[in-house]
C-alpha cells in the first residue's frame, strides 16, 4: 500500500514537472520573440502546476525549484523595459489579470521586486502590498511556498541601514515590518498544517510538517542578518513580537523549532541584555515543548560567550543573568507539572554548568543550584530511573571536574543531600568518582571538619547502606573499592597534631561501622596514619601545657589498641598481630616500655588463641622474633619473658623444619649488634645446638617413613648461622664446632640412603666456597677461619 502511494507520487511529480517544461519551452519561444503576453500566458500555466495538492512537502520542492528556474528567467526579461515595450508600473498592474490567485501572485512577486529595483515606487508601499495581496492563498502548502518565494526575491531589497532602497520615508523600520508580517503569516499556514488530515496519519503530517519548518525560520535569519536592527530595536518590537507569535500559535513543534531558532540566530549579546523577556515565554509555552533543551542550549552559548569574552562577565552581574536563569527553570518546572524528574534535572545540569562557566568563584550559586534539585527530589524514593541517576551524577561531577579539589565541594552544604538520592549502586559510583579525583589531583583533606563531610559522601564504600545484601557485590569490585578508601585514609592530614588526631578519630568513627569484610582494609591504613602521627609526637609522654585535649603518644596508643581489637572479632588475627607488633615497635622508639610489653603480650595472646593454621603460625613467629630482636626497650626481665615464649613457641611449631628455622632464628634474641644490644652467647649457642638436634630429628623421621634420608638443607642452613655468630664474635661459637658440623654434613651427603637435592648440595659447596674464601683474605679474619678444614 505504502510503495502504491510512492509510486503515484512519483508519477504525478512526473506529470508536474513535464507539465512546466512543456509551458517553459513555448515561454522561452515568446521571450525570444519579445510577445510580453505570450510569455506571460505560458509562465501563468507553467505557475499552475504548482496548484497540485497530491505532493507531499518534498516532492512539492522538487517541483517548486522547476518552477522557480523559470521565474529567475522571467525576471531578467521584465528588467529589460526595452525588450517588452511595457512600464513596470503597467506591468505590475497587468500581472494582476491571471485568471488562478496562485500563478497571479507569484507573477506579482517576480514582477514586484523589480518594480522595487526600479525605485519607481516606495519599496515600503510595494512590500506591504505584496505581503498582504500574498493573503490570498490561505492552503498551507501552496501558501508557505509562495511567501518563501516572496521572501527570497525581497530580501535584498530590503531599506536596511547602508542599502539603496533606504531613504524617502523608507526605513529599517518598514523592512522588519515586512519581514515580521511575512513570518507571522508563514507561521499561521505551517501550524494549520497540523489540521490538515485524519488523525491516523498524524505522525506522517509531523513528519512532512518538520521538513517545512526551514521555510518559516528564513524568515528569523533575514531579521538577525538587517544592520538596522541594533538592540533596542531587537528589545522593543523583534523579540515580542516573534515570542507573541511563538506563545499564541500554542503548537509543540512550532514553539519549540521557533524558540531554538531565536537563540541560534540573534547575537549572545542580544540574549544576555533581553534575557527576561525570552524567559518570560518558557513557562507559557506547552507542556509537551521541550523546554529543557531550549534553556540547556541558551546556557550553553551564554557560558561560550562568557569564555570566549571575559570582559563581559561582569555585564552577566549587572543583568543578573544567574539569578533570572534560575527563576526561570523554577518557573517552567513549575508549570509543566507532568516533567519527567530526568527533565528537571537536565535543567540543574545545565544551569550548574552555566555556574561554573560564568560564576565560578560563586560557590554560593553553586550551592543554591543543589539545592533546587535537592528541593526537587525531597519527598520521592531513590532514583530508579536509569537516565535520571545519570543526571544526577553528571550535576555531582560537575563540580569535581571545574575545581580539581574536593576541599571545595566539601564546602557545599547541598552536596551530600543530593547524593543521598542516589540509589545504593550509583552512590558508590559517586563515591568512587570522588576518591579518584582527590588521588588524580593530590588532595589534601586537613580538617576533622571536612573528612566528616567526606565520609558522609562516601559512606556507600566505608558502611552497607539499607537493601544492599553483602552476597550479592562482586568480590573484585568490593575489594576494589576498599583499596580505594584505603588509600584516601593516607591522604587526609594535618600538620598540626591535635588536628590530625581529630581527623584519626573522625575517621575510626566512620570505618568502625563498615563490618567483618571492611575492617581488614580499611583499619591497617588508620592504623599506619596514626604510628605516622606518634612518631611526630616522640618524646612527648605528658600532656601538653595549656591543652584540653593533647595529642600524645600514650593517648594515640590507647586509641590504637582499641582500634586493632576490632580486627579480633571479624576474625582476622593473622592481621591484627602484624599490627600490634607495629604498634610496639613504635612503643619501643617512643620509650615506653609498658605499652611496648603490652602490644607483645597482645600479640601473643592472639598466637596462641587465634592463629591455627600452620603456616600462619610459622609466619607470625618469624614476625615475632623479628620485631622483638629490635626492640632495645624492655628490662632483663620482661625481655627474658618475651624470648622465652617465643623460643617456646617455635620448638612447639607443627613440622619439624619449621621447628628448626624457628629455633635458630630465635638465636638472633640473643646476641644483638647494636652498641648497647644484648650479647647472650651461650643463649645463642643453646639455640643452635637445639635446632640441630630438631634437624637431626627430621632427618630420623624422614629415613623411617620414607625409608631414606632427607636433604641436608637444614644442617646448611644451621651452619651458616655458626658462620654468622663466628664472624660477630662469640666467643661460644668456636672453629672446632664449625669443622664438627661441616665434616657431619659431609657424612650425612654420603650416605646410600640419602635422596639427592642439587639445591641443598650447591648450597653447601657455596657455603664451603666462602669459607675457604674468608681464609684466603687472610687478616684477622683469615687467621680465625685458618683451623677450618
Amino acid at each position: 500500500m505504502i510503495s502504491d502511494a510512492i509510486e503515484d507520487e512519483e508519477k504525478w511529480l512526473a506529470e508536474g514537472i513535464a507539465g512546466i517544461q512543456h509551458n517553459a519551452f513555448y515561454m522561452h519561444r515568446a521571450l525570444d520573440s519579445n510577445n510580453l503576453r505570450e510569455a506571460l500566458k505560458y509562465s501563468a500555466q507553467l505557475l499552475s502546476e504548482l496548484r497540485t495538492s497530491r505532493l507531499s512537502p518534498h516532492k512539492y520542492y522538487d517541483l517548486y525549484m522547476r518552477a522557480f528556474d523559470e521565474l529567475r528567467r522571467l525576471e531578467m526579461f521584465f528588467k529589460d523595459e526595452d525588450k517588452h515595450g511595457c512600464s513596470v508600473v503597467d506591468l505590475y498592474e497587468l500581472v494582476q489579470h491571471a485568471g488562478n490567485i496562485l500563478p497571479r501572485l507569484y507573477l506579482l512577486c517576480t514582477v514586484g521586486s523589480v518594480y522595487i529595483k526600479s525605485k519607481e515606487a516606495p519599496a515600503k508601499d510595494v512590500l506591504k502590498d505584496l505581503v498582504e495581496m500574498c493573503r490570498g492563498v490561505q492552503h498551507p502548502l501552496r501558501g508557505l511556498f509562495l511567501r518563501s518565494y516572496l521572501a527570497q526575491v525581497s530580501r535584498d531589497k530590503l531599506p536596511d541601514i547602508g542599502s539603496e532602497y533606504e531613504g524617502d520615508g523608507d526605513t529599517v523600520n518598514d523592512a522588519v515590518e515586512f519581514v515580521l508580517q511575512n513570518f507571522a503569516e508563514m507561521n499561521k499556514l505551517w501550524v494549520r498544517m497540523q489540521h490538515q488530515g485524519p488523525i491516523m496519519v498524524k505522525d506522517k503530517l509531523e513528519k512532512e510538517r518538520n521538513e517545512l519548518r526551514d521555510l518559516v525560520g528564513k524568515n528569523l535569519h533575514v531579521l538577525s542578518q538587517i544592520e538596522g536592527v541594533d538592540l533596542e530595536m531587537y528589545k522593543d518590537t523583534v523579540l515580542p513580537r516573534v515570542l507573541e507569535q511563538v506563545v499564541n500559535c500554542k503548537d509543540e513543534l512550532a514553539q519549540y523549532y521557533l524558540m531554538d531558532c531565536i537563540i541560534q540566530v540573534f547575537p549572545d549579546e542580544y540574549h544576555l541584555q533581553t534575557l527576561e523577556i525570552l524567559l518570560g515565554a518558557c513557562p507559557q509555552l506547552q507542556p509537551t515543548v521541550d523546554v529543557k533543551t531550549v534553556l540547556s542550549q541558551l546556557m550553553e552559548r551564554l557560558s561560550n560567550y562568557a569564555a570566549s569574552s571575559p570582559e563581559v562577565l561582569p555585564e552577566f552581574l549587572h543583568v543578573e543573568a544567574f539569578t533570572k536563569l534560575s527563576s526561570a527553570i523554577g518557573k517552567v518546572i513549575a508549570a509543566q507539572v507532568d516533567m519527567p524528574i530526568v527533565g528537571a534535572i537536565t535543567l540543574y545540569v545545565s544551569l550548574l554548568t552555566f555556574t561554573l562557566r560564568v560564576h565560578p568563584d560563586r560557590l554560593d550559586y553553586v550551592d543554591q543550584v543543589l539545592g533546587a534539585c535537592v528541593k526537587k527530589l525531597s519527598g520521592k524514593a531513590k532514583l530508579e530511573d536509569s537516565k535520571a541517576t545519570k543526571q544526577v551524577v553528571a550535576l555531582l561531577s560537575a563540580p569535581l571536574e571545574k575545581y580539581s579539589d574536593i576541599v571545595t565541594a566539601l564546602t557545599l552544604s547541598n552536596y551530600p543531600r543530593v547524593m543521598d538520592h542516589l540509589d545504593n549502586g550509583t552512590n558508590k559510583i559517586m563515591a568512587m568518582v570522588i576518591i579518584q579525583s582527590i588521588m588524580k589531583n593530590n588532595t589534601r583533606v586537613s580538617t576533622a571538619e571536612k573528612v566528616e563531610v567526606l565520609f558522609e559522601l562516601i559512606k556507600g564504600l566505608i558502611k552497607d547502606l539499607d537493601g544492599t545484601p553483602m552476597h550479592e557485590l562482586d568480590e573484585e569490585d568490593f575489594k576494589e573499592e576498599q583499596n580505594s578508601v584505603a588509600r584516601l585514609i593516607h591522604m587526609l592530614y594535618n600538620d598540626d597534631p591535635e588536628e590530625m588526631l581529630k581527623i584519626i578519630c573522625t575517621v575510626r568513627k566512620h570505618i568502625m561501622t563498615g563490618g567483618s569484610t571492611r575492617l581488614p582494609f580499611t583499619v591497617p591504613p588508620l592504623v599506619f596514619s596514626a604510628l605516622q602521627l606518634v612518631r611526630r609526637l616522640q618524646g612527648q609522654d605528658g600532656d601538653v601545657a595549656g591543652e584540653e585535649d593533647p595529642a600524645t603518644p600514650k593517648k594515640i596508643f590507647q586509641l590504637l589498641n582499641q582500634t586493632i581489637e576490632s580486627l579480633s572479632s571479624v576474625p582476622s588475627p593473622e592481621l591484627a598481630l602484624r599490627l600490634y607488633l607495629q604498634c610496639a615497635e613504635a612503643a619501643n622508639d617512643c620509650d615506653v616500655e609498658p605499652v611496648a610489653y603490652e602490644f607483645f603480650t597482645q600479640a601473643f595472646v592472639l598466637y596462641e588463641e587465634e592463629v591455627a593454621d600452620s603456616k600462619a603460625q610459622v609466619t607470625a613467629i618469624h614476625l615475632i622474633i623479628g620485631t622483638l630482636q629490635k626492640m632495645n626497650v624492655f628490662g632483663v626481665e620482661n625481655r627474658d619473658t618475651l624470648t622465652h615464649k617465643a623460643t617456646g613457641y617455635s620448638a612447639k611449631l607443627l613440622k619439624k623444619p619449621d621447628q628448626c628455622r624457628a629455633v635458630y632464628a630465635c638465636s638472633h634474641l640473643f646476641w644483638v649488634d647494636d652498641q648497647d644490644g644484648i650479647k647472650d652467647g651461650e643463649r645463642v649457642l643453646l639455640c643452635l645446638k637445639r635446632s640441630l638436634r630438631i634437624a637431626n630429628a627430621a632427618q630420623q623421621m624422614a629415613n623411617v617413613t620414607r625409608g631414606s634420608s632427607g636433604p641436608v638443607t637444614l644442617f646448611v642452613e644451621i651452619l651458616n648461622k655458626y658462620l654468622y655468630f663466628f664472624e660477630k664474635g662469640n666467643p661460644q661459637v668456636t672453629s672446632a664446632a664449625i669443622q664438627g658440623l661441616v665434616e657431619l654434613i659431609r657424612t650425612e651427603m654420603q650416605n646410600d640412603t640419602r635422596t639427592t637435592d642439587p639445591a641443598s648440595d650447591a648450597f653447601f659447596a657455596s657455603t664451603l666456597r666462602y669459607i675457604e674464601f674468608q681464609k684466603q683474605k687472610g687478616g684477622a679474619m683469615g687467621e680465625k677461619y685458618d683451623p677450618i678444614k
